[in-house]
Parts: structure tokens; C-alpha cells; sequence
């Protein structure tokens, strides 16, 4: 896979200026980090973003997250390790990330409502499209993460 961008920062500064100005507000909003980084994992999971994903992942674990949490991640549904919370940012996350297939089911913003007052709604939301966004600049322009020793790809 050849790389189509090498350097978006210069391609278009004032774009990557506003999404930077929109992560930092999104840092200081109050939302915790290690949701934060929960939920842009499992955007990048849904979109398939390996660049994105091994930026988080790597944030994540240095947030304290556990390994097992990013492993289970995938499958969130099933597992008992997170907490109402983040299931509800997560389920936000999954119908967001998919809105053309799921409209942001009724079910998903109660859940989203009965664990997050309306200014973490709002930020919630905006965190949701801003990994999205990303993720499709990252994926678009074919983005390359670091390989990591010896068992990355010729």
C-alpha cells in the first residue's frame, strides 16, 4: 500500500488547525481520557483505520488503560469489563460511526441520556465526528503507522 499524502499538516494547515482546536476542546471538556480513547478505538475498528487504531492504542496504554480491555474492545457488547458508561459512549459510538445503517436508534440515546448530562452529549458527539474524520483522512490518504521490529511487512 502506497502512501497518497505525506504530509497533511501541509497540504491544508488551517483544516488540520480546526480539527486540532476541536480535539483540545474535546480534552478539556471533563469527558475522562481513557473513555475518550475508548471510543476513538472503537471508531477505528469500525472504519478499519490501522493508523488511527495503533495511535490509540499506544495513547491508551499510556493512559494506564489494560490490555485485555483493548482486546475486548471488538466485542464490548459481550463483555462484562467496562462499566455503564462506557457502554453507553460506546453503544453512541457504534450508531454514530454507522449512521446510514442505524439512524441513532431511540435505544442507544436513552442509554447515551441515562449516563451523561447534555453538554457531554454534545461533547460526546463531537468526539465521535471528529475520529470519524480522521479516520477518513487517515484511511484516504492511505496513512502509514509505524512498523514496529521485526515482524512488520517487506
Amino acid at each position: 500500500m502506497t502512501q497518497r499524502l505525506s504530509n497533511p499538516m501541509n497540504a491544508a494547515p488551517e483544516g488540520i488547525k480546526a480539527m486540532m482546536a476541536l480535539e483540545a476542546a474535546i480534552k478539556a471538556s471533563g469527558l475522562e481520557p481513557a473513555l475518550i480513547e475508548l471510543v476513538k478505538m472503537r471508531a477505528s475498528q469500525i472504519n478499519g483505520c490501522a493508523y488511527c487504531l495503533h495511535m490509540h492504542a499506544t495513547d491508551a496504554r499510556k493512559a494506564g488503560e489494560t490490555e485485555m480491555r483493548l482486546y475486548l474492545l471488538n466485542a464490548w457488547r459481550e463483555s462484562t469489563l467496562y462499566t455503564p458508561r462506557e457502554r453507553a459512549a460506546l453503544a453512541w459510538t457504534d450508531s454514530l460511526t454507522l449512521i446510514a445503517q442505524t439512524g441513532a436508534p431511540d435505544c442507544d440515546y436513552e442509554l447515551l441520556k441515562s449516563q451523561f448530562n447534555e453538554a457531554e452529549q454534545v461533547n460526546l458527539s463531537l468526539l465521535i465526528g471528529a475520529i470519524n474524520a480522521w479516520n477518513r483522512l487517515a484511511i484516504g490518504g492511505r496513512m502509514q503507522h509505524p512498523a514496529e521490529g521485526k515482524r512488520a511487512a517487506a
